[in-house]
C-alpha cells in the first residue's frame, strides 16, 4: 500500500532522512522504531506531506503522492494522529470528531441544515468504535491524558482512511493506558480493516504489536522485517536494542 523510496531530507547542513526505505503491506501493522534524533516524526512529516524531501519518492496505492499537499494527501486515505495530542480543548468530544467527519464528507454550516445535526450517526459510530461514546459530551480539555489521545484517534478515523499513521500513540500514558490503547488499535485494524503505521518507544508494545519493524538510525534504515528477525539482527543491537533482550 505504502512505499517509500530511497528519501532524503536535510535541514541546512544537518541531513536528518538519509536514504532511508519503508514498505508497508496493505493490512499490516507496521512500527518505525530507533532512538532520539533518528529521523522518524521526519519520515513520517514527509509522508504526509508536512515537508517535501529532497529526493526520493512516497507511493500510497501505485500513486507518486511525493509532491502533493496534506489536504490532497488526507483526501487519498491517509490520516495521522501526533506525539502531542492535537484536540479542541474546548469543544466536546462529540464536536471534535463531528468537525473531521464534515470536513471529509465537505460540509459544512447552511441557512438550511445547522452543522450540529449533520453527520450524528457517524460520528456516535466513530466514537463508539473507540470507546468514548459515553463521554461524546464532556469538553475534550477535561479528558485525561490516556482519553485525549484516544480522541486524536477518532479524529482521524472522521478522515476515512486506508492508512492510519500515529506518531508515539502511548507517549506519557501509564502501562493500563498503554494496554487500552493499543488494544484498540489492534482491534481497529481487525474490524475496520486499516493498515497502520506508527511509531513508539515502547520496546514492548513493539515486539507484541508490530508484525513488521522498521529500524532507523542516523536517517537511514538498518532493516526491515518481522520482529524476530529485527530482534536477532546484530546492527540493530548494536545502534539501538543493546545487549539487552528487546
Amino acid at each position: 500500500m505504502l512505499r517509500v523510496e530511497n528519501i532524503y531530507k536535510s535541514f541546512g547542513n544537518f541531513l536528518a532522512v538519509s536514504g532511508a526505505q519503508l514498505t508497508v503491506g496493505r493490512g499490516e501493522l507496521v512500527a518505525v522504531i530507533g532512538p532520539n534524533g533518528a529521523g522518524k516524526t521526519t519520515l513520517f512529516n514527509l509522508i504526509t506531506g508536512q515537508l517535501k524531501p529532497d529526493r526520493g519518492k512516497v507511493v500510497f496505492k501505485e500513486e507518486d503522492i511525493t509532491r502533493l499537499s496534506t489536504h490532497l494527501i488526507c483526501r487519498k486515505g491517509i490520516a495521522r494522529s501526533f506525539q502531542i495530542a492535537n484536540v479542541f480543548p474546548r469543544m466536546t468530544v462529540f464536536g471534535n470528531v463531528q468537525v473531521s467527519v464534515l470536513s471529509q464528507q465537505r460540509q459544512s454550516n447552511s441557512l438550511f441544515r445547522p452543522a450540529y445535526t449533520m453527520a450524528v450517526k457517524e460520528t456516535e459510530e466513530i466514537l463508539e468504535s473507540v470507546g468514548l461514546i459515553e463521554k461524546a459530551h464532556e469538553l475534550a480539555g477535561s479528558l485525561s491524558h490516556g482519553d485525549q489521545r484516544i480522541l486524536e484517534i477518532a479524529i482521524a478515523l472522521g478522515n476515512e482512511p486506508e492508512l492510519l499513521i500515529l506518531d508515539e500513540p502511548t507517549a506519557g500514558m501509564s502501562p493500563e493506558e498503554t494496554r487500552i490503547t493499543m488494544d484498540l488499535v489492534r482491534r481497529l485494524a481487525e474490524t475496520k480493516g486499516l493498515t497502520i503505521l506508527f511509531c513508539e518507544h515502547d520496546m514492548d508494545v513493539v515486539f507484541n504489536v508490530a508484525q513488521s519493524i522498521m529500524v532507523m538510525h542516523h536517517g537511514r534504515t538498518i532493516v526491515q522485517g518481522a520482529p524476530d528477525e529485527v530482534r536477532r539482527n546484530e546492527q540493530v543491537q548494536e545502534a539501538y536494542l543493546g545487549d539487552e533482550d528487546a
